[in-house]
């Protein structure tokens, strides 16, 4: 245990608190997977299959922290991440496989990625396919629901101007009182009387007739 731990102690005063790698400053503190995960197009599985692979080829452990590797040991870390189907990665892990240009299968990383991504959407848009005119104006283009979601043009609903005119007080009523005449609205006009005859005078309203007895 004494002699493990002495190791131990060696080790963290050799580590690096800043390793680079694939382009990007690593946090020496990561273990060789953390490390391989912060670069840009490598996830979890991708990093694990990578990390297990120098560790049957060179003999580096997983559990390692990339700041207490040697120079060479990064190498061949490298190496692997440039060529994965040659390390033995199965080529269904790589995420670009047949190539327009190259046709070959490949892992792409870093810059490398960005750059072809932006390719595709540029070569899309330039065919005028239906992906690139989705691309063009910014709407979803893997077949999502834009009812609810991923809206881009104007809302569709109440206007504001009728939401004021609605909670605006009407005189002698509360907003949106029962009964409350609206602002500007004339009062209620009651039952036309009955027009009255020529001469002035009301007709004779007639006796109630008796019900004939049986």
């Amino acid at each position: 245990m004494a002699e493990e731990r002495k190791q131990q102690k060696e080790q963290k005063g050799d580590e690096l608190g800043i390793i680079r790698m694939a382009g990007r400053d690593i946090r020496g503190s990561y273990s060789i997977i953390g490390a391989l995960m912060q670069v840009k197009g490598l996830g979890y599985n991708m990093a694990h299959a990578l990390a297990l692979q120098a560790e049957r080829q060179y003999g580096i452990k997983m559990d390692t922290k990339i700041g207490t590797l040697s120079e060479e040991q990064t190498g061949k870390i490298e190496s692997l991440l440039k060529d994965p189907s040659r390390a033995g990665i199965p080529t269904y892990m790589l995420n670009r496989r047949k190539d327009l240009e190259s046709g070959a299968d490949m892992h792409v990383t870093g810059t490398d990625l960005t750059i072809s991504v932006k390719q595709d959407i540029d070569r899309d848009i330039k065919n005028q396919t239906w992906r690139g005119f989705r691309h063009m104006y910014g709407q979803r283009v893997r077949g999502q629901r834009t009812r609810s979601t991923g809206r881009t043009g104007a809302t569709v609903g109440v206007t504001k101007a009728k939401v004021e005119a609605a909670a605006k007080p009407a005189p002698g009523g509360k907003p949106g009182a029962p009964g409350a005449a609206p602002a500007g609205a004339a009062p209620a006009a009651g039952p036309a009387p009955a027009a009255a005859p020529a001469g002035g005078a009301a007709p004779a309203a007639k006796p109630a007739e008796k019900p004939a007895a049986k």
